[in-house]
């Protein structure tokens, strides 16, 4: 019982250190990091971080591929609240993204601080 503690405990302060809060996601992304949006496109169209691009979770087993222009810079990727966003930066670390980081909270969390968010279709996929 001891182990599976210390495994939890591990893979919490993992996933804690792959998130980054809002605010130290827009520096990042003032320094070129690539955001993706989990969410379906609807919920992409009402409101989203700008610049960001809308991946589904295929696209994001192809990441290797897809995203290969990318690897060595920080990508922030998103969901609702967190949960979704937080297995697909496990995913991305798999394939060598070893920047990719979840946005703590999610849309909900960059809401909550109010900082904008961008309309429509925009650079999704």
């Amino acid at each position: 019982m001891a182990v599976l503690a210390v495994l939890v405990e591990i893979r919490s302060r993992i996933e804690s250190f792959a998130s980054v809060s809002p605010q130290e996601a827009i520096q990042l992304m003032n320094r070129g990091a690539l955001t993706i949006d989990l969410r379906a496109r609807e919920q992409f169209a009402d409101g989203h971080v700008s610049g960001a691009r809308r991946m589904d979770g295929e696209q994001i087993l192809k990441a290797a591929e897809l995203l290969k222009k990318h690897k060595q810079k920080p990508i922030i990727v998103y969901c609702n609240s967190g949960s979704l966003a937080a297995a697909a930066v496990r995913q991305l670390r798999e394939q060598g993204f070893e920047q990719a980081m979840n946005l703590r909270g999610g849309i909900s969390a960059w809401r909550a601080e109010h900082l904008p968010v961008e309309k429509g279709a925009g650079s999704g996929a």
